[in-house]
């Protein structure tokens, strides 16, 4: 019995170490450049599809495991692969650096000329003869007939058109609105704002309750993490985090966590 206790105990060790590989865990970031540090990066994890962006300080957070593959992606920068070692999920830290797109123009050729932009002195320093020739080139009306008699100005007989300050008075009675572009772009930037918040409230919401909450005391396995959340969406879990009440949310997920678990173990 004494000799048998080693090997499990080395066996228990194997499967745990295997386990921590396979979990993936929460690690911080930061990308910078040879400026400063770059907001508004897209980093992706290529083996979950998961991805994040980072702050006005460069900063993000993300799940990963050992081997997983992270591309970043910024506009002006080359985008970026790192596979995640396991010095990185020691620290729990990775550093991005990006670097700067170059780009190339098409050759052109430039030539010299002694014109220094300014009209008045540009025009002292034509030769008198050149500018004589244009000059008579321009009123030069030896090809016009002056015996043709031209025709009725009809535009100059026309009268100007009445000036109506009122948008929609051709539209009077039928219940026509005028629509102004900027709203359509105003409710594209609050989509678009709407749809950044929705990505970011798994991480947020993450950090501000912390992993032993949703891993240790809610059981929820790593791999789920993301398929809780949706569970829990249509309770308005998201409007709830925007308006601060995350006691509330709290409690969700302390309701919620025991029939998910539930479910889960069914399939």
């Amino acid at each position: 019995m004494i000799k048998k206790l080693p090997l499990l105990f080395l066996l228990s060790f194997i499967s745990f170490s295997s386990f921590s590989q396979l979990r993936r865990t929460i690690i911080n970031g930061k990308v910078t450049d040879s400026l400063s540090t770059v907001k508004n990066a897209n980093i992706i994890n290529l083996k979950t599809n998961q991805g994040t962006f980072s702050s006005d300080d460069g900063e993000f957070r993300i799940f990963v495991k050992t081997g997983d593959s992270l591309r970043i992606s910024s506009i002006q920068h080359i985008t970026k692969f790192i596979i995640i070692n396991k010095n990185n999920l020691a620290n729990k830290f990775v550093d991005v650096k990006l670097t700067y797109s170059t780009v190339v123009l098409d050759t052109f050729e430039l030539k010299r000329h002694n014109l220094s932009g300014r009209l008045g002195i540009d025009s002292k320093n034509v030769p008198t003869n050149k500018k004589d020739s244009l000059l008579n080139d321009l009123l030069d009306f030896s090809d016009i007939d002056m015996n043709v008699v031209a025709p009725d100005d009809h535009i100059d007989k026309m009268k100007p058109p009445v000036n109506n300050t009122d948008p929609t008075a051709n539209f009077a009675g039928a219940g026509a609105a005028v629509v102004m572009p900027f709203k359509d772009s105003e409710r594209l930037w609050a989509l678009r704002k709407e749809l950044a918040r929705k990505k970011q409230f798994p991480y947020k919401i993450m950090s501000e309750l912390g992993e032993k909450f949703f891993f240790e005391k809610l059981k929820i396995p790593i791999d789920k993490y993301f398929h809780f959340l949706e569970y829990c969406n249509p309770l308005g879990i998201e409007k709830l985090h925007k308006d601060g009440k995350v006691l509330d949310i709290i409690k969700i997920f302390q309701t919620e966590s025991k029939s998910y678990l539930k479910i889960i173990k069914k399939e």
